[in-house]
């Protein structure tokens, strides 16, 4: 059995998907960008900024599902630079603990969705 979970606090969705689905103990989060929900704008220019929006959509989206970034096991990054690499990772960083962070990839891509930056997408457990 699968639960949705939607929240006002992250972007909508822009496509047919939902912000994640609750599976059992195990939340699938959708890739999020750096838009902010409050305006539904794109933060560009500064990918630390579009790193730590996209990370607080997480957040929101994870808060909404009762769970908190000590629950997250794997997350995937998407950059379109991998030059930028350094800042996304230390803007990612400040969300975890180092000694219980997730298992991680980051892969660089042609584009992501509205041709952003940064797209990173969870899993989590409780």
């Amino acid at each position: 059995m699968k639960k949705i979970i939607n929240t006002p606090n992250a972007p909508a969705p822009i496509g047919p998907y939902n912000q994640a689905i609750l599976s059992g103990d195990t939340l699938y989060i959708s890739g999020q960008i750096p838009i902010d929900p409050s305006t539904g704008n794109l933060i560009e220019g500064d990918i630390s900024k579009e790193t730590r929006q996209s990370m607080e959509n997480l957040k929101a989206i994870l808060t909404a599902a009762d769970m908190t970034f000590e629950h997250v096991v794997k997350s995937n990054i998407f950059l379109n630079d991998m030059n930028q690499f350094s800042q996304v990772n230390e803007v990612y960083g400040s969300y975890f603990n180092s000694e219980t962070a997730p298992a991680r990839e980051t892969v660089e891509v042609a584009n992501l969705p509205k041709f952003v930056n940064v797209e990173i997408s969870m899993i989590a457990v409780r």
